[in-house]
């Protein structure tokens, strides 16, 4: 009987001593979890330091990769008449004007653009519609636009144009959420493509008519860059440059 109770005591007191050790590792860890939360959050709590995290993110702009001081001087130098404070107003139009069109799932809400962007659009929202779901856009931002690239192709100008935007998105479906959130920001970046057509014969897909390059008045062709005057009718197309830029993509970047 005495043995019996030995054998208990050893075993309680190795359990304790089980219990101290496993504490003592736990309480170790824990403060190097807590130095590691203060070093990179600033609080004891990595719970609440990746919240903080994930609130900050969701406040603040992406920076846009702005190449506009390389490029403008380029564009200026090809197009006398390109106005880049208005283009910048066009593209944020666009920009805004296309993902309200998702989210209304209703095309026509795109302001401007060519058949192809259009086209495009109309296939995403038609996929939605496919699915039977919806993807929002709400509360949308743009905090800043600048020059990303600009493009020399065969018989084509094409600026990009870098959009850092701020808006809540999620996609529902049978009024279940299925990716995104609606209690949280989202800030993000777009690419918004626009093209001018310097030679309409060199442009290899000659599909999308709205970049033809013609003249408003006799509606002959005008090959060069920048041109002042029609060839063939003399019909000055003095900021006629500007008119004939149309929208060709609309994406959204890292």
């Amino acid at each position: 009987m005495n043995g019996n109770l030995v054998a208990i005591i050893i075993i309680l007191v190795l359990l304790l001593i089980l219990a101290g050790v496993i504490y003592g590792a736990y309480v170790k860890i824990r403060n190097k979890v807590r130095n590691l939360s203060n070093v990179m959050f600033g609080t004891d709590s990595l719970v609440k330091g990746f919240q903080n995290l994930e609130t900050e993110e969701a406040i603040t702009p992406k920076s846009v990769s702005s190449a506009t001081n390389l490029y403008l001087p380029a564009i200026m130098k090809d197009f006398p008449e390109f106005h880049y404070d208005e283009m910048k107003t066009r593209v944020e139009n666009v920009l805004t004007s296309y993902l309200r069109s998702i989210d209304a799932q209703n095309s026509s809400l795109l302001t401007e653009g060519t058949n192809e962007l259009e086209e495009e659009l109309e296939m995403r929202i038609q996929m939605l519609q496919n699915q039977e779901q919806w993807e929002h856009f709400e509360n949308i931002k743009i905090h800043r636009t600048e020059i990303n690239q600009y493009r020399k192709t065969k018989g084509r100008r094409s600026v990009v144009l870098q959009s850092a935007v701020e808006y809540i998105n999620y996609v529902e479906k049978d009024g279940k959420i299925l990716r995104g959130r609606k209690d949280l920001q989202k800030q993000t970046k777009y690419n918004v493509e626009v093209s001018y057509i310097q030679d309409q014969e060199m442009v290899e897909n000659l599909g999308d008519a709205g970049l033809g390059l013609n003249c408003p008045n006799c509606g002959a062709p005008l090959p060069g860059v920048g041109a002042k005057k029609c060839a063939y009718c003399d019909t000055p197309v003095v900021e006629f440059n500007l008119r004939i830029w149309n929208f060709t993509k609309v994406e959204e970047t890292k």
